[in-house]
């Protein structure tokens, strides 16, 4: 299969590049396109066959659920068997944008798109070329993110054509993302809403939203292997690069420390090191590849420049990679979530 890239820009979009995807889309084929979080890997969600196309081009576990792209409130209350009463509320605070909700689904979600899952999670991109997408080709698109199971989400379309080439029939380029971690999501189907994955929207502004508590899933933080997940990304092993990450935490100084002394160790046995820091550290690491994240006051920096750092390790052909922690004040959970996902849980307190 050839895959076709089509730049498309997001303040005057391209009718006839647009028809054509719209059209690979009724036909229940996949399109990977921008939002404001990061790259989405579409296809029809209500096409059991279109979803199976989305797992086999990501090579993803069949029991992780897809999240499934709406355009407008409507369409939430056309797949859900019942709408919790919080969800308007959210709705109307923050969608178009990157929180996902989850619900219970009616018939017309098939289990292909929910994983095997009684419930659907369900989201309104902030992006006039996902919802342009959405809109003209009239289905709601499951869309995981446009990588290979397991590997950094794209926030380019350049990352996408990395892992996708050759799988899937066309990418609309639309440059990088503004977010580039993945979105909140917000769990409806119990009595009390809670958060699977952490994201933009935090745990703070969805409790001054619904007036009431919302609690934090543990698996966000600690690992649990042996639960069948009902968000994407609470399982296995994700946004992780082809070397080893250790996340080294603690005070400044001691954290810098440490990573120069496992840094040289590695040289040592005549390995290649990467070193994740900040604005704040970046002169102060020994490693063959340092890259700084971006300034510790600046959250949104280090989210927006996360995975593209994880896949310029891969560009290098490092053997192992250190990274600080993140225990920013806003979206630093987000962050932290991420990271530890990609190295495995593997944390060295300093």
């Amino acid at each position: 299969m050839q895959t076709k890239v089509v730049k498309i820009d997001s303040a005057n979009i391209d009718d006839a590049a647009m028809k054509e995807a719209c059209d690979l889309i009724r036909a229940g084929e996949l399109v990977a396109f921008p939002t404001e979080t990061v790259y989405g890997l579409g296809a029809d969600a209500l096409h059991p066959e279109a979803s199976k196309k989305i797992y086999a081009a990501k090579g993803r576990p069949s029991d992780n659920p897809l999240i499934v792209h709406i355009s407008k409130f409507e369409d939430l209350v056309s797949i859900a068997r019942e709408v919790p009463p919080q969800a308007k509320k959210l709705a109307d605070a923050f969608w178009p944008g990157p929180l996902t909700m989850i619900v219970w689904k009616n018939d017309r979600v098939p289990y292909e798109t929910t994983g095997g899952m009684d419930t659907v999670a369900i989201r309104m991109p902030k992006h006039p070329v996902a919802l342009r997408l959405i809109e003209g080709s009239g289905c709601l698109i499951a869309a995981p993110s446009a990588n290979t199971s397991g590997k950094p989400s794209p926030t380019e379309a350049s990352h996408v054509a990395l892992d996708m080439d050759g799988r899937i029939p066309m990418i609309l380029d639309g440059g990088p993302v503004g977010i580039g971690i993945e979105s909140t999501i917000v769990d409806l189907s119990e009595s009390t809403p809670m958060i699977l994955r952490p994201g933009y929207i935090t745990q703070e502004m969805l409790q001054e939203v619904l007036g009431e508590k919302v609690c934090m899933d543990p698996g966000i933080i600690a690992s649990d292997s042996t639960r069948k997940p009902k968000a994407p990304g609470m399982k296995y092993k994700h946004y992780a690069p082809k070397a080893d990450l250790v996340l080294v935490e603690g005070e400044t100084d001691k954290v810098v420390a440490r990573i120069n002394e496992l840094v040289r160790e590695k040289q040592q046995l005549g390995q290649k090191v990467g070193v994740i820091a900040t604005d704040e550290t970046f002169l102060r690491y020994e490693a063959d590849h340092v890259v700084s994240i971006g300034a510790r006051e600046d959250e949104d920096a280090i989210a927006r420049h996360l995975y593209k750092i994880l896949r310029e390790f891969d560009d290098w052909n490092v053997d192992a990679i250190y990274s600080e922690s993140f225990a920013t004040p806003r979206i630093g959970q987000a962050i932290m979530n991420r990271l530890l996902k990609a190295a495995g849980h593997q944390v060295i307190p300093v």
